[in-house]
């Protein structure tokens, strides 16, 4: 996710701020409008580009204020009635409020923004990768709380800027497979033993049906096991039990798996694996497009995963070494590399923050590099990348900010910045993904599609 002001200074909170009246210029990429008054930059949830409204000061620094909707003078006609009864209250999502061009153009937007201003390039705005808008969720983790006075279990998603539980029985971004779910699976957990202490709910949607994973605090007796068994068997779900953080226990169920690029991944419920199955599959196949990979070409995938671009890769390399820090993922790659018959893709568990010099995979020449990090980008092997001096890298991100800091390093290296696109991977939210294509000196650009 994108920041456009620092959450580090002091709050100062006006006390009976005046109210202004103010029209909102454009979106930042939380969703929230942006108006401006006296030089000042002000934040607004809730009103969108084009509408006016009066607006209480919240809180006020420097360079930026922050402001509350008290009443909506006008309305855009990119404004639409938001879908899920708990927006607003839940902190899920942010942008239901607006339609999806509006969400999507204002993201974009913003990515060529921040690029074009940290490193002196602007990338052409390009179509967004985008699937469903709604249903796309196949991953959510629901809060469990008991409540002794009322005698009943609350189950849903945390408040917005709050640890508070909003019980949920509708989600519509999730998939309806696990929407579906809500309900009964409430009414389940509230009649068990250990209801009063269960820790959370978290489901996800493999291709072979639904997971539970639940996390309970005390010993399950009998009776809830056999309890959960049976609803096991109605909603065909797989259940795991996780009575601490680093256990985990298959109660009944088959073994989760899903498809990329033809392929077959199994994995552990607790696995990273992307949340939009409909855009991982097209960005999946943009990388692939773009590193225009040959038969000869050894392949690098930092920050790998489970594979879910090392195995695609293997498929039409010659050979492709992929690098994760968390050795569970790496297990499942190299377990999924053996099962998809793949030899030439190898997986080796290293901490990429580490001077990777000593590594041994870092001797090894590469034509083409894939990473993909976490929010914290890539620093620290941003530099080896430039002594391998691929041919091209495509560099997927969920945080435009180190994407445009980790960019300088290839672009100071001689490489261009070829192609730039938004990944509407969290409709609906804040969260902005992207990937971005870079080539070594003069090779040629790939053509747009």
């Amino acid at each position: 996710m994108a920041q456009f002001y620092s959450p580090k200074r002091r709050v100062t909170t006006r006390q009976n701020s005046p109210v202004l009246t103010l029209t909102v210029d454009n979106l930042d990429p939380f969703g929230q409008g942006v108006a401006h008054h006296n030089g000042k930059a002000i934040f607004i949830p809730g009103v969108l580009p084009g509408e006016q409204a009066e607006v209480q000061l919240t809180e006020e620094k420097s360079k930026f204020a922050k402001g509350r909707l008290k009443r909506l003078l006008s309305r855009s006609p990119q404004r639409v009635e938001p879908r899920c009864p708990h927006f607003g209250v839940c902190g899920g999502c942010q942008q239901q409020h607006a339609d999806e061009n509006l969400q999507q153009q204002s993201k974009a937007a913003a990515l060529v923004r921040m690029i074009a201003r940290e490193t002196g390039v602007t990338p052409q705005q390009e179509p967004v990768i985008a699937g469903p808008q709604y249903g796309y969720r196949r991953r959510a983790r629901l809060g469990l709380l008991w409540q002794p006075k009322q005698q009943r279990l609350v189950m849903g998603f945390r408040q917005a800027a709050s640890s508070d539980l909003v019980p949920v029985t509708q989600c519509p971004v999730l998939h309806p497979a696990l929407e579906q779910l809500l309900t009964p699976l409430r009414t389940c957990l509230s009649a068990l033993q250990v209801a009063r202490r269960l820790g959370h709910a978290e489901l996800v949607l493999a291709d072979n049906g639904p997971v539970l994973v639940l996390r309970h605090l005390d010993a399950l007796k009998e009776d809830d096991r056999q309890a959960l068994q049976a609803f096991a068997r109605t909603k065909n779900v797989t259940i795991y039990l996780a009575p601490d953080s680093d256990s985990l226990e298959k109660l009944c169920g088959e073994t989760p798996y899903y498809q990329v690029d033809g392929l077959r991944l199994d994995f552990s419920p607790r696995d990273f694996i992307q949340v939009n199955d409909s855009v991982n599959q097209q960005m999946v196949a943009q990388a692939l497009e773009w590193l225009s990979i040959q038969p000869n070409d050894r392949v690098l995938d930092l920050f790998c995963g489970m594979g879910n671009f090392t195995l695609p890769l293997a498929r039409r390399a010659a050979a492709v070494v992929g690098i994760e820090g968390v050795a569970t993922l790496v297990a499942n790659g190299q377990y999924n590399a053996h099962k998809n018959r793949l030899n030439n893709a190898s997986f080796f568990h290293e901490n990429l923050e580490e001077d990777v010099e000593q590594q041994p995979w870092a001797a090894q020449g590469f034509d083409k590099v894939m990473l993909d990090p976490a929010r914290a980008g890539a620093a620290g092997v941003m530099s080896h990348i430039v002594k391998l001096a691929p041919e091209r890298v495509v560099y997927v991100s969920c945080n435009p900010t180190t994407l445009a800091r980790d960019s300088k390093v290839l672009l100071s290296a001689g490489y261009r910045l070829a192609r730039v696109r938004m990944l509407d991977m969290f409709p609906h939210t804040g969260h902005l993904e992207s990937m971005a294509l870079f080539i070594n000196g003069s090779a040629p650009e790939v053509a747009a599609k």
